[in-house]
């Protein structure tokens, strides 16, 4: 019997031990490469503002999320990842809840897919940041400008992957839904409607990356306070100390946001990881 590859080969199944491994090199290379090069780098000037040290980041951030600023009294970092977190709450909260009810619909029944269909697609081709300026002047520079370019980049996509699940629900079941006297909204409600849960929770996953972009975009323009702002603001002093632990804080809360949503959905919906 042949063996089984661990590492190469279309085949391989690499041990527990040696995915753990596998899974710390790219990261352990690029420590090492950051190190290497900040070392190198403040040896022949030790002012330079590229690539600091680990020590000065450490420093920034103390400064940033441990020490309440001179004149607001506030402590900066807290406060930008709080009103950061609660635009994008918004602005992913009712692109979930719209793109839902309208891919239920759009799946299910035939007269709004012809009515609404049509005009997601056209909207989910619109380049959201190229429309901001609009938003802008529409909605002003305060808070719902921010959360409505959140909601038109991640509305479509979200809707369109909700439309192709409701309408992929099986036949078979709706027509003994109706033998059994059920009606078209209890069709919908209480046997389709449960099912596309999961469905959603994974098409928020795949679009929290683009409303982070468009969060931090729509900060970086037009904001007195956020993640984003803060990264902008900083970068014409080259503060390089304050912008990558910024970016690192940005790369957590996305990554621990999809964990959580990963981790609800193995919890309340065993049925769709199998």
């Amino acid at each position: 019997m042949p063996r089984v590859p661990i590492f190469w080969g279309l085949h391989a199944d690499p041990p527990p031990w040696l995915g753990k491994v596998l899974l710390a090199i790219p990261f352990v290379i690029m420590i090492i490469g950051y190190l290497v090069a900040s070392h190198i780098r403040q040896t022949d000037n030790p002012q330079d503002k590229l690539l600091p040290t680990i020590r000065q980041m450490v420093d920034a951030v103390n400064m940033m999320a441990f020490t309440p600023d001179k004149s607001s009294g506030e402590y900066l970092m807290l406060q930008d990842t709080v009103t950061s977190l609660r635009r994008l709450a918004l602005g992913v909260g009712l692109s979930a809840i719209c793109g839902l009810f309208l891919g239920l619909f759009t799946g299910l029944f035939g007269g709004f897919r012809s009515l609404l269909m049509p005009f997601v697609t056209f909207i989910s081709i619109i380049p959201p940041l190229a429309i901001l300026p609009i938003l802008f002047i529409t909605f002003g520079v305060d808070e719902l400008a921010k959360v409505m370019l959140i909601f038109i980049g991640t509305f479509p996509m979200i809707s369109r992957d909700i439309y192709s699940a409701a309408k992929a629900t099986p036949s078979e079941l709706i027509t003994k839904a109706f033998t059994l006297g059920a009606s078209n909204a209890g069709v919908a409600f209480r046997i389709v409607l449960p099912e596309l849960m999961p469905r959603l929770i994974d098409a928020v996953r795949l679009s929290m990356g683009g409303a982070w972009l468009f969060l931090i975009a729509a900060e970086a323009i037009a904001s007195t306070d956020g993640l984003g702002y803060r990264i902008f603001l900083v970068r014409r002093y080259l503060a390089m100390d304050i912008i990558i632990p910024y970016v690192l804080w940005v790369t957590f809360l996305g990554f621990g946001m999809d964990l959580l949503l990963q981790r609800a959905i193995e919890w309340r919906y065993k049925w769709y990881e199998r």
